[in-house]
């Protein structure tokens, strides 16, 4: 039977990742469900659809509650102002180039005034993520400047009038997600020059502006779930995902290009208000249906592994507009919750050697950057490093990050070495080396505001090879 059940799933996975191509919608909208593999694949279709949903709301809880780390409610920024270290479990993969200037906008009630600061030049992002984590819009250097201005940020059945001398930016959903990242060289850098940025990044209810304005205290959760929301997910149960989900679509509308997949969805009780039901399911299919979530985080993680032929990084390159391909949505929300437009930055990881062979700190590396052949950025790059689950690891000289911030020495050719390994190579190398833990590991690499040939692909990545 568990056999049974296990290629049930697996057949169901493959299907919907052999169905993805780019735009085109990975759920058929045939309805209604007739037969037990029909009914196994939708719900696990609808599955893929809610877990970046429930992921978002998961992070929104956690990250605005009044008895959380961070204290801060809705609507109003959160300033980061120094680095992630191995001791920081808020988000997967957080990166070591910025500091985080972050908020949830619940805009049910009325539009929000983002200000932001002249910054002289230095870079910076705030990416807004709908609740099905599309990126929207994207104020910063790159699309916008970096002079001060106001923008009114409306949600999607706001019909007013803008004030004189606001822009626009007309949100999907009534919840936003926004991860401001402002670029720091050093840390007397981000004390002297980024926090002060930080601290000019304001939120206003459109009906206090141009008053004195305090936001309201963040309210305690007695129900705020343990746990990271990714181990949060993965242990919650089929039925309960589904109907969170339901519960959130109810104010978090699905967009119109969704249609043909809420459909077939409602065939099984999935959608805006809609009722899942196990026990309504086909008897064959239940033990598959409660193995859809160990199965469809297997299939997420073991994408994650991925090597690219020849150089071992997968890179990402589909991320912040999704369309209809829920599992690369799907995928990067467990990946990275919160990832860039690739305009704004690629991220590609490396988790094997250019013999094809896992990552592992009982060998030592180098990759190697020829003159001149850095990765292309209009602003900067770096190299993190993770454990698997995607969080940063301790080391001895507290080095998480490297890249061309870092004070990197080059070659007497002008090319860069940099050495991935658990100890130290030495004084004469320390300045390039990246430290690894014991075990196995993964390395991203950040392009911000990348050149285009890094969005087209003719620049890659060297292989990680083994020194």
């Amino acid at each position: 039977m568990k056999r049974i059940v296990s290629i049930l799933i697996a057949a169901s996975l493959l299907t919907a990742c052999g169905q993805n191509n780019g735009s085109k919608n990975t759920t058929s909208a045939e309805s209604p469900a007739t037969n037990d593999s029909t009914v196994l694949k939708t719900v696990r279709d609808a599955y893929v659809f809610a877990l970046p949903l429930v992921l978002m709301d998961i992070s929104r809880r956690q990250l605005t509650d009044g008895a959380g780390k961070f204290k801060v409610p809705e609507n109003k920024f959160y300033h980061m102002s120094q680095f992630p270290d191995a001791n920081f479990r808020d988000v997967v993969r957080p990166n070591g180039d910025t500091y985080y200037s972050s908020a949830w906008l619940n805009l049910a009630k009325e539009p929000l005034v983002l200000t932001v600061p002249n910054t002289n030049g230095r870079y910076y992002m705030l990416p807004m993520l709908d609740a099905y984590t599309n990126v929207f819009a994207s104020p910063g250097k790159r699309t916008t400047g970096t002079d001060a201005g106001n923008f009114l940020v409306t949600g999607p059945l706001w019909t007013g009038t803008v004030p004189e001398g606001m822009k626009q930016i007309k949100a999907p959903t009534d919840m936003v997600w926004i991860i401001g990242r402002t670029q720091v060289n050093s840390k007397e850098d981000g004390e002297k020059i980024v926090q002060p940025i930080q601290k000019q990044f304001q939120l206003t209810p459109l009906s206090a502006w141009g008053k004195p304005y305090t936001a309201p205290a963040p309210v305690t959760d007695p129900a705020l779930p343990k746990g990271s929301p990714n181990e949060v997910a993965e242990q919650m149960p089929v039925d309960q995902m589904l109907n969170y989900a339901n519960d959130l679509m109810v104010t978090n509308p699905p967009a119109e290009a969704d249609k043909a997949a809420m459909d077939q969805f409602a065939t099984i009780g999935f959608g805006p208000g809609k009722k899942f039901d196990l026990a309504k399911l086909p008897a064959g299919i239940t033990d598959a249906v409660k193995g859809i979530p160990a199965a469809t985080f297997k299939t997420i993680n073991d994408k994650l592994g991925d090597a690219k032929a020849g150089t071992g990084w997968s890179p990402v390159m589909k991320t912040g507009i999704y369309g209809t391909d829920y599992m690369q949505r799907a995928f990067i929300a467990v990946l990275g919750l919160g990832a860039n437009l690739p305009q704004d930055a690629i991220y590609p990881s490396c988790s094997f050697d250019a013999d094809g062979n896992k990552l592992d700190g009982a060998n030592n590396y180098v990759i190697h950057f020829d003159k001149g052949k850095t990765p292309p950025a209009n602003a900067f790059w770096s190299l993190t490093m993770y454990d698997p689950a995607g969080y940063m690891t301790a080391n001895p000289i507290n080095r998480f990050t490297i890249g061309d911030r870092s004070g990197l020495k080059p070659n007497a050719d002008g090319s860069v070495d940099i050495y991935i390994q658990h100890s130290n190579p030495g004084k004469e190398k320390e300045s390039n080396w990246l430290p690894a833990p014991e075990g196995n590991f993964n390395v991203m690499m950040r392009v911000y505001w990348p050149k285009d040939e890094m969005i087209n692909g003719s620049w890659t990545p060297q292989a990680v090879k083994k020194a």
